[in-house]
């Protein structure tokens, strides 16, 4: 039995510790927030211990693993804090917000298994789709598009106490809304290889400092990519992403998978488990979660672990450093 602590205790707390509460591995034992009366809410209903930091949590209790679900610039941190008391880290993404922190990371992932949320590569969508590609059931991948078009208004960001500036968010939309699509590009596609990259903030220049939109046209796996995200649309719609094949069209959008060929277009779904928090999240949070727990018992690597998450934080950062200049 897996004893958890998660530390943080917003929107997405509520999944991780919806997730602990189902595996019959996992024990969720304690959770902490700067907020008092949302760390005793989740006490309360999960029936764990409350804290008012994750310093506090430690010096009373002695968890296996902790679920990092506090803003950017603190994953890094304190994944490093809990990997010096020997403890597992699942953190939220991103994994970092700049190329310095990285190195906090690496420390961390040497003394303890350290994952990191990106659930949407377990999606089955997904997963079908990176199938097809590897196995050339439809020839080589010739190209991508991806289209994040969400809605984030002024009370996201000041209600938030963090959100929208670049020391604490790290960015805007490309590392917090589209990170998940940017790395499932390169899952799909490939290592980058060429990056050029714009940005701007449409509609709440007077509101945050990081950008709403960015636009890039990317290289990956030597291939080419067009990437765009946005969260100045008028609400938050299914994400989309098509590759290019030989003999064929492949098109993700939400749950489900278009093959487009000559011949017609196949429609395939699958069934997917109930999704937890917002349907636009994805559906991947408890296979994810449970993967990480199982690798630890199996003494195998994490899925997503450090290393597999490098070539998309990289790529991240490269963009912020050609785009944000253009703010």
């Amino acid at each position: 039995m897996f004893r958890a602590a998660i530390i943080g205790c917003g929107g997405i707390a509520q999944v991780h510790a919806a997730v602990l509460h189902m595996l019959p591995d996992t024990e969720l034992i304690a959770c902490a927030d700067l907020r008092p009366e949302r760390a005793q809410a989740m006490a309360e209903k999960y029936g764990c211990r409350a804290y008012s930091s994750m310093d506090a949590l430690l010096e009373a209790e002695t968890p296996d693993s902790v679920h990092l679900c506090v803003p950017h610039y603190l994953h890094a941190p304190m994944a490093k804090g809990a990997a010096d008391r020997g403890i597992a880290v699942f953190s939220e993404k991103p994994p970092v917000i700049s190329r310095e922190q990285w190195t906090l990371l690496e420390e961390a992932a040497a003394k303890v298994p350290l994952g990191i949320c990106f659930q949407n590569r377990y999606n089955p969508n997904v997963e079908e789709a990176r199938r097809l590609i590897r196995e050339e059931t439809y020839g080589k991948l010739l190209g991508a598009r991806a289209f994040v078009t969400w809605k984030r208004e002024v009370p996201y960001y000041h209600d938030s106490g963090w959100r929208g500036t670049w020391a604490t968010e790290g960015g805007g939309v490309l590392i917090n809304q589209s990170i998940h699509t940017l790395d499932l590009l390169v899952q799909l596609a490939g290592k980058p290889e060429r990056v050029e990259t714009h940005m701007a903030n449409h509609h709440l220049r007077d509101a945050i400092e990081v950008e709403d939109t960015v636009e890039a046209y990317l290289t990956l796996g030597g291939v080419p990519v067009l990437f765009y995200a946005t969260t100045a649309y008028t609400q938050d719609a299914p994400v989309l992403i098509e590759l290019h094949l030989e003999k064929a069209v492949l098109r993700l959008e939400s749950d489900g998978l278009e093959i487009r060929t000559g011949s017609g277009i196949e429609r395939k779904t699958f069934e997917v488990p109930a999704t937890l928090g917002k349907g636009y999240w994805g559906n991947g949070h408890a296979t994810c979660i449970a993967d990480f727990y199982t690798s630890i018992a199996e003494n195998r690597p994490f899925r997503n672990n450090l290393d597999s998450v490098r070539d998309t934080a990289d790529l991240m950062l490269t963009m912020y450093e050609q785009g944000r200049g253009s703010l």
